[in-house]
């Protein structure tokens, strides 16, 4: 099996249960505190592992106390952490998230040694990049990095995943998009990208359709409870979602990103790829944390 190698972030997650997401100014009472591994490579790494893919990890952590407990279980989880570098510079990334009471969050992160990733990090791993079935890449790290990996990635016939998220202010390079195979957003961000409101099936192909014309050959749009979207043979396909009684959303999305990976790497078609990537995610969302919440092959594919 080739592997998918995954390059992002690594946070520390600080997460506390909320009646409801404090507005601005706001002072409220929490209850059930918890801290976790997090950040959303590090998801996407950790959910491609569960699911039985074979995963090479590119990234930064604080030469820390943060830092080296989560390569430490990195490790565990079976990832390849060859090239996951612990620096002086600066401390590992941490993310402050309130959930509440309906499993919503709002989270804010202090990116810490994801903003040191750099090209070098990518060139070191180049022969594992160029080899790979799949490269998986988030913005949680610098954009030039990614489009670096990219490039690299595009030129030996890898499959490059974008999950562009958190979605930028400014427009992503024509230089990354061009080398996209793959671009998975959710409703917000798919309009940010393409301008189009995304509130139904007619406006997620016409979403679809706009980001295609940036140079991305292929798109998944996920809608939460209401399943994802994606284009094939010019027709919408809309894959439906799993019922599941919501808890915390955290890494729900990547979670998705992950399993669909797997999946396309055993080379099932898109609609039934997004299926159980679908089911992995309405099974994290019944789970409190990030990597907690992610769950194994065997819940998924029933193996």
């Amino acid at each position: 099996m080739k592997k998918i190698v995954v390059i992002g972030s690594c946070n520390t997650d600080m997460v506390i249960k909320v009646a409801h997401l404090p507005l601005p100014g706001e002072t409220i009472i929490g209850h059930d505190f918890m801290t976790n591994q997090g950040g959303k490579g590090a998801n996407q790494a950790v959910a491609v592992a569960r699911m039985g893919g074979e995963t090479l990890f590119i990234a930064r952590l604080g030469d820390d106390g943060f830092g080296r407990q989560s390569l430490s279980l990195l490790n565990e989880e079976g990832i390849d952490t060859r090239f996951v570098t612990l620096t002086k510079e600066t401390p590992t990334g941490v993310a402050l998230i309130p959930v509440d009471e309906k499993g919503e969050n709002s989270i804010i992160v202090a990116s810490g040694a994801n903003a040191l990733l750099s090209e070098n990090d990518v060139n070191a791993a180049q022969t594992e990049i160029c080899q790979a079935k799949i490269l998986l890449m988030q913005l949680e790290t610098p954009v030039q990095t990614l489009s670096c990996a990219a490039e690299m990635a595009h030129q030996h016939g890898v499959t490059v995943i974008l999950n562009p998220a958190p979605f930028p202010e400014k427009s992503l390079p024509a230089e990354l998009l061009r080398n996209v195979d793959l671009i998975i957003l959710n409703e917000t961000e798919a309009a940010a990208m393409s301008g189009v409101e995304v509130k139904d099936a007619d406006s997620a192909l016409q979403a679809i359709r706009r980001i295609r014309e940036l140079g991305v050959k292929q798109v998944i749009i996920t809608a939460g409870g209401s399943g994802a979207y994606t284009e094939e043979k010019g027709k919408l396909i809309h894959v439906p979602a799993f019922n599941a009684e919501v808890i915390d959303t955290t890494a729900a999305g990547d979670t998705f990103c992950g399993a669909l990976c797997v999946a396309l790497s055993r080379n099932y078609e898109y609609s039934e790829a997004i299926s159980i990537a679908n089911k992995a995610a309405s099974i994290s969302v019944t789970r409190m944390g990030a990597w907690r919440s992610i769950p194994f092959a065997a819940e998924v594919f029933g193996k």
